[in-house]
């Protein structure tokens, strides 16, 4: 259930299909993933987790593998 919340806020923050998540899926790899593209997919997490992320987290999330590795900090297991 968590990984397919995870899975479906980058699909619907930048509007791909399954096959583009996994570990090559970095900030500016894709061009849906530029600054506005971030803000848009921490928002779907935030609403997505019911969590308010710190600003240090918001900058360094710069991959699909390292969101997972920061939302360890708030109790969520991807």
């Amino acid at each position: 259930m968590v990984q397919k919340q995870y899975d479906q806020a980058f699909m619907t923050a930048f509007d791909i299909d399954a096959s583009a998540l996994g570990p090559d899926l970095k900030y500016e790899s894709i061009q849906e993933w530029d600054s506005i593209g971030h803000m848009a997919l921490i928002a779907e997490l935030e609403d997505s987790f019911e969590i308010s992320m710190e600003m240090d987290d918001i900058i360094d999330f710069s991959s699909y593998e390292k969101g997972i590795e920061i939302l360890k900090k708030y109790d969520i297991d991807v």
